[in-house]
């Protein structure tokens, strides 16, 4: 006779058996801590301010926070 069991889904990385019971990631925290994110902006903006003043850095310093709220930050 054959098996009628169904097999139990693995979880991937992007969604942790550890969440299990809460909300789901997509309307919860950002998986980033703010610090880490959006790196390549981050540098940018950063390298920026330092050689030109911030007033002259509006450019990347918008860039950055559209990145950072793209990660799901509240900027």
């Amino acid at each position: 006779m054959g098996s009628t069991e169904v097999p139990m889904p693995v979880p991937s990385p992007e969604s942790p058996a550890v969440n299990e019971g809460s909300a789901p990631a997509t309307d919860s925290k950002p998986k980033k801590k703010i610090c880490c994110a959006c790196p390549d902006t981050k540098r940018l903006r950063d390298e920026c301010i330092v050689d030109h003043g911030e007033s002259a850095c509006t450019k990347w310093i918008e860039a950055h926070k559209r990145c950072l709220r793209a990660e799901g930050f509240k900027v």
